[in-house]
């Protein structure tokens, strides 16, 4: 084995074990923050509207450090630069008290948190570009680290008392940083540069893509609200801290064999992958319909577990699908956008609507509204799959004539 060989493996496994790391240290943070609030004395309301600022300013950080990231061809600097900044600002949201003050210190909190995970998808995929890697196979390391790490803390949070969350997620954090100065830099050798006037319609001309993000947020929208609400509802029902930390295990731990599944079986064809969408879109519909029928803890925990293969491969297919429908130069982009259809826009809906239906319907109404929203995304995207396979045939009918 050569040098650069060795090297390459070498940054290649440092990109597993930082995929791990950065997803346990923001399962820990995302599992507990609403209780934290809670006992800080926020109502759910006032907590729906902290969450909802960090998918609001998704939308200006994902396309902003996306466009720096492709800029430069150095996602690791990127990464690095965000990761350093979440560190710092999140030591003002734990001092804080005042609602206007935390909400200010948690826009600036998510200014650097919330495009993590769409650049190290960036990152995944640009390392293994020309290579035999699949991306399943390092991104179900990060399902990994967020089941292990929320269900292995919950008990030391219940311990030193949910006042202290901020030392827990500060010690992951800097873990998280020590690991980033190890990984490649994601340059992609041979891809073209930037271009003022084509970086935008490079971006957004395909009309497939344009299509594809926007239902995107009908699918995204319950699942924001149940990821801001879930913890709160097992607490409404009298789960303890231990209870909540099995659920972020259970949510995750199954996404790393549904990744595996992907990488082996998952044909790179739009048409396959959309039609694999309509599916992954009734399963969010069943969870839906499930979780409007609960009424224990226990039984919130079991249905978490259609999370691995409903999120898991909305997940999954729409990164690869944005990789094969956006030009390589501008895949941070690509990824910074796409990120928005789960983490943005319908970030800022579930926030506001997810947090006044809680709180004056009650949470089974709140998924009884999942599961409509839900049921438009599916009529989309087989609206969208047949027209793909229309213009699949009209495309062969011409070639033959």
């Amino acid at each position: 084995m050569t040098n650069v060989q060795a090297n390459n493996k070498s940054s290649l496994f440092t990109l597993k074990i930082f995929t791990f790391v950065l997803y346990g240290s923001i399962s820990i943070l995302l599992s507990f923050f609403p209780l934290y609030f809670q006992n800080v004395g926020f109502s759910t309301v006032a907590i729906g509207i902290l969450m909802a600022g960090g998918p609001f300013v998704s939308i200006f950080a994902n396309p902003f450090w996306g466009y720096w990231s492709d800029r430069l061809q150095n996602i690791r600097l990127i990464l690095i630069i965000m990761l350093v900044g979440n560190l710092l600002v999140v030591q003002f949201v734990f001092q804080l008290n005042s609602l206007v003050f935390v909400y200010i210190a948690m826009l600036c909190f998510f200014l650097f948190q919330t495009p993590l995970f769409s650049q190290s998808n960036s990152l995944i995929l640009n390392a293994i570009e020309g290579t035999e890697h699949k991306f399943g196979a390092f991104r179900l390391w990060g399902s990994l680290g967020w089941a292990l790490m929320a269900v292995s803390v919950s008990p030391l949070i219940g311990y030193i008392g949910i006042k202290n969350l901020w030392i827990v997620y500060s010690v992951m954090l800097i873990l998280t940083i020590i690991v980033s100065f190890k990984l490649p830099k994601g340059k992609v050798e041979g891809a073209k540069g930037l271009t003022k006037g084509g970086y935008t319609k490079a971006l957004f001309g395909n009309k497939y893509f344009l299509v594809f993000v926007l239902l995107g947020i009908l699918i995204s929208v319950p699942n924001s609200m149940n990821l801001t609400f879930v913890t709160l509802y097992i607490d409404q029902l009298g789960g303890s801290y231990v209870l909540i930390g099995w659920s972020a295990f259970l949510t995750a731990i199954f996404e790393a064999p549904v990744f595996l599944l992907f990488d082996r079986y998952l044909k790179r064809k739009p048409s396959t992958m959309i039609g694999c969408l309509v599916i992954v879109s009734l399963l969010f519909v069943l969870r839906w319909v499930l979780m409007s029928f609960a009424i224990g803890p226990v039984q919130i925990i079991f249905i978490q577990m259609l999370h691995s293969v409903s999120f898991g491969g909305y997940y999954y297919i729409g990164t690869t699908l944005t990789a094969q429908l956006i030009p390589v130069e501008l895949r941070a982009s690509g990824q910074a956008v796409y990120a928005l259809t789960w983490g943005g826009i319908s970030g800022i809906i579930a926030g506001f609507l997810g947090g006044w239906i809680f709180q004056e319907l009650g949470a089974k109404m709140m998924y009884n509204v999942s599961i409509f929203i839900s049921l438009l995304g599916v009529i989309g995207f087989m609206m969208m799959w047949l027209q793909l396979r229309k213009d699949a045939s009209l495309h062969i009918a011409q070639q033959v004539q």
